[in-house]
């Protein structure tokens, strides 16, 4: 990828092209906010101007609801030969985009998994995205050639790319993003009612939670609106789960009366399982217990780190973590993917088929 044209430059976009541009793309920046445009330009995201040639890719970094239509335009104006967004929503905006005559040959869907604690232009980082996934849902019309650019792009950005159809992404997003925001700003407005007293035994958990609820409610509104069915259906869920809860909390009243044991009452409310059981907070910030790391020499030609994602995203398994190794006295370089030890085995054969000289894999020793 030698160019690439980066249309809204907030957070997410600005962020996009200041990787890039560190990495030696030239990029170009647009906006409907000038200052926007200027003050990306100043960080060093890129030239706050439109491209005189066509670009390699141009990344749409608007909200959901307006990918199909400023994806649409900048098709018919042919500004750039492959296309991708960003938007936190997949169905939705992809639908729309294929209803006003999208072009999904040249164009992938994507979603990098990353925020900051500022938003807007003045908060974003060229390292935001680094060991973030990054999930891109490409249409079956998407051509081989855009699927590896935008994977280029991922790499560039120093993301970990995850293939998923748009549907399944918005009911994960909704689930582990966009309700919970839903929550929090609604726990948000209980503490504000309960007065400002409250805040001073507040501890570090209402912290997390305020901090959640104190995102931009534009942005998030717009966000919501894409997504709203998903989101509806699992409030509607948390709601009979918190149902049932108060059922429990209230028979905590009357536990030691029945010959229950408080315990035991919790246990039935809560599961019986402790979360630190679950795997659910493990985060991107750690490993599996049990990894390992799968060695792939590629040679230092454009597009070959594009080439080896596509092929692990086609052998289905999750990679963990990557480190690149490339010695300055070689036109080589080693790459190092962790998987988890049970999925070792099936990458190695998977990349074996594609031709890749697969080196035997280890215990993983990554952070």
């Amino acid at each position: 990828m030698r160019s690439a044209l980066v249309l809204g430059t907030g957070l997410i976009g600005t962020s996009v092209a200041l990787a890039l541009a560190a990495r030696g793309v030239e990029v170009y920046l647009s906006d409907t906010d000038r200052t926007a445009v200027l003050t990306a330009a100043a960080l060093g995201a890129g030239l706050a101007e439109e491209p005189a040639e066509v670009v390699d890719l141009a990344v749409v970094a608007v909200p959901p609801g307006r990918v199909g239509d400023v994806l649409v335009d900048l098709q018919a104006r042919g500004v750039a030969r492959h296309y991708t967004d960003v938007a936190s929503a997949k169905a939705g905006p992809e639908r729309d985009a294929v209803a006003l005559g999208c072009d999904p040959e040249h164009y992938v869907g994507g979603h990098p998994l990353a925020g900051g604690e500022r938003s807007g232009t003045l908060g974003a980082r060229a390292d935001l995205f680094q060991r973030c996934s990054w999930v891109l849902t490409p249409m079956p019309e998407a051509d081989t050639e855009t699927f590896n650019t935008v994977l280029e792009l991922v790499s560039l950005c120093r993301a970990i790319p995850v293939v998923m159809e748009p549907a399944a992404h918005d009911r994960l997003l909704a689930l582990v993003s966009h309700a919970p925001y839903v929550v929090a700003r609604l726990m948000a407005e209980q503490v504000r009612r309960e007065g400002n007293g409250v805040v001073d035994l507040a501890g570090p958990g209402m912290g997390g939670l305020a901090w959640t609820a104190a995102a931009d409610p534009e942005l998030w509104g717009d966000v919501l609106r894409a997504n709203a069915t998903e989101v509806a259906d699992l409030v509607e869920d948390l709601a009979a789960d918190l149902r049932e809860a108060a059922v429990g909390l209230r028979a905590l009243d009357t536990a030691a009366e029945s010959g229950r044991e408080h315990g035991d009452v919790m246990r039935g409310l809560l599961g019986g399982r402790s979360m630190d059981d679950s795997g659910i907070f493990g985060g991107r910030g750690g490993l599996p217990a049990r990894c390992r790391t799968v060695a792939v020499p590629i040679s230092d030609q454009p597009g070959e780190l594009a080439r080896l994602f596509a092929d692990v995203a086609l052998a289905g398994v999750n990679v963990e973590d990557i480190r690149l190794e490339h010695p300055a006295v070689r036109q080589t370089a080693l790459v190092h993917l962790a998987v988890a030890e049970a999925e070792a085995g099936s990458l190695e054969r998977a990349l074996s088929v594609r031709q890749w000289p697969v080196r035997q894999a280890n215990e993983c020793a990554m952070g």
